[in-house]
């Protein structure tokens, strides 16, 4: 019974914090390695990317080379055009003093074949938490955004992978992309005429 009680609070806490087993995610057969670009390399979404990337199978390109080439070799490429941050208040109190606010993450990508042709549009994925701010206590809501922020920054990189997988997996079913390496896309099925009268 404990057991089973201790199962249960596990898998509670797990669905809680965003957390759900997923299938794999889905990525062009005939992609040889993925590079993900950024205007800021550094960024805590660029390296959750790489790892969801990864964890999925994709090999991971060096983002600092100069061209689009690992080894001369094309990669894809995953380019988060922009990331932008903001804060608006959606609550005052008394005095007119922002005491709640709504935490918005919005950020534009686009994703390349190896041949630089466009596998996913320039799109844009926009999030957002509410959370309090009493104006007498500076510290906690600080330490409320960033845990907000960083909650953020995975649900916006699982967004954007299932953006991608969605896209594969359509592509594949209309038989524009190979299902597995070295076979040949599967045409789309043709009407049959329907048998004429004599």
């Amino acid at each position: 019974m404990t057991r089973f009680l201790l199962a249960l609070v596990l898998t509670t806490t797990l669905a809680g914090c965003g957390f759900h087993l997923r299938n794999k995610l889905m990525l062009p057969a005939d992609a040889a390695a993925v590079k993900v670009v950024s205007t800021a390399p550094y960024s805590e979404l660029v390296k959750l990317l790489r790892r969801g990337l990864q964890a999925s199978g994709a090999v991971i390109a060096d983002a600092d080379s100069v061209d689009d080439s690992t080894d001369g070799v094309p990669v894809a490429q995953l380019q988060v055009v922009s990331e932008r941050w903001g804060d608006l208040p959606i609550a005052i109190d008394a005095q007119g003093r922002a005491q709640e606010y709504s935490l918005r993450y919005a950020v534009i990508f686009v994703f390349r074949r190896e041949d630089g042709s466009v596998l996913v549009p320039q799109q844009v994925i926009e999030l957002s938490r509410d959370y309090v701010s009493p104006p007498t206590d500076a510290t906690g809501t600080t330490t409320e955004r960033e845990i907000l922020a960083d909650e953020l920054r995975r649900e916006m990189s699982a967004s954007i992978l299932r953006r991608i997988d969605s896209v594969v997996r359509a592509e594949m079913e209309h038989g524009r992309l190979p299902a597995k390496p070295g076979e040949p896309a599967v045409a789309p099925a043709q009407p049959v005429d329907p048998p004429k009268g004599n």
